[in-house]
Order: structure tokens, then sequence, then C-alpha cells
């Protein structure tokens, strides 16, 4: 008897696109900072893109902070009005006291503890969330959209930390990814999954959709 040949589920990752704070290179945690103009701009491009990469979408899920929605809005109606459902497990990393701040009046004012940050994903910025708890959140993401969506694609609209650590398990890179890899504003990643455990990364941090923006 012929074994059943079983098709991945691709999940077309994408980050949201351009706020004020990243823009200035903010730490931007869980405050809801909306997208910028630019920012408003990129969203439609990105849907643009989407819709070329995939005609057939079965979902767009997106974390609750508006500058995902919104991202995620534009995707969905690029795709003919797929519905968007949002995802408490798909915000941005709690960077508590952090949050707002710049790379460096952190490092001004917190050296010993954004090394300590910067050297293990189990710590935690002061007041927030480390990324080892942001990378469960992940994991059960992934694993309820591979149950529910078997064989289909599914548009995932998250944040940098979300969105890193998907990478990293799925190219089973070390912690140092996390801080090597660059994401930008409403990049696009493309990943397959099969039942199996089987995993195909094929795109990282696709932009091309915004260079007509430049």
């Amino acid at each position: 008897e012929p074994r059943p040949t079983f098709t991945a589920t691709r999940l077309i990752l994408v980050r949201h696109g351009e706020t004020p704070y990243t823009e200035q290179r903010r730490y931007s945690g869980r405050g809801d900072v909306p997208l910028s103009e630019r920012g408003r701009a990129q969203a439609r491009a990105t849907g643009a893109r989407v819709a070329e990469l995939a005609p057939s979408v079965a979902a767009v899920l997106s974390s609750p902070l508006s500058r995902c929605t919104a991202t995620a809005a534009s995707i969905a109606g690029a795709l003919g009005d797929v519905p968007v459902r949002t995802e408490d497990d798909l915000i941005e990393c709690d960077f508590g006291q952090w949050e707002g701040r710049t790379f460096a009046e952190v490092r001004q004012q917190w050296p010993g503890e954004m090394d300590a940050w910067l050297a293990s994903p189990r710590i935690a910025p002061p007041d927030g969330e480390s990324f080892t708890q942001v990378a469960e959140r992940a994991h059960r993401v992934i694993s309820g959209l591979l149950t529910a969506y078997p064989g289909e694609t599914v548009v995932v609209v998250s944040h940098v930390s979300p969105i890193k650590l998907m990478l990293r398990d799925a190219l089973a890179a070390g912690d140092g990814f996390l801080h090597r890899l660059f994401l930008d504003a409403a990049g696009i990643s493309v990943l397959d999954m099969w039942p199996d455990g089987g995993v195909a990364v094929r795109t990282v941090n696709d932009t091309a959709h915004l260079s007509t923006l430049d």
C-alpha cells in the first residue's frame, strides 16, 4: 500500500510595519504604538506581496497590538477579506523598565542587566519577560496552527521577538542567533512544517516588496 503523502503547513511570518518607536530604534514591547504613515504604506505593500506568495490563505493571525492588527487588516484585505484572528500569545516581549528607551539609554542605565540579558535568553529585563518565556508562547502558537490548519497556508503577523524565536527553532540555531538576526519592519519570512516534524525555512526577512517605498 502506498504511503500517504502529507502536505506541509506553510507559515508566512510578517513583522508589523514601522511605528515611531521602530524608526527611533526604541524598545517597543507591550506599549500600543500605532503604525506611522510609512508603516501604513508598508502594510499595504506587504498585503500585495503576501497575495502574490499565497493566493489561498486559510487564516490571518495577529498579535492584539494595533501595529499588528492594522498590518494584518491590510494583508487580509489584499487576500479578499480573509478573517483576522487575534492571538494573545503573539504579543511582543514585555521589556519592562526598558520600554520606550533606546539601546544606548538602556546600556547606560542598566549595564549589568543588559550584559546578563544579552548572554542568556532566560534573563528578563527589569520587570519584564525573558525570551525563554516568549519562546514558550511562540511554540504554543505554532503547535496550535499545525493542528488547526494541516496542509494549509496561514499568515502570522507579530513582532521581532516572537518571529526571531520561531526562526531560531526552525533553523535549529543557537541563542546567539537572537541578537544577530535583523528583522525589518514589514519583512516576510516563510516556513514549511510537516506533520512528522520536518521543517524547511524558505525565506527570511524578505523586504523586496518595500523597495518602491524608498
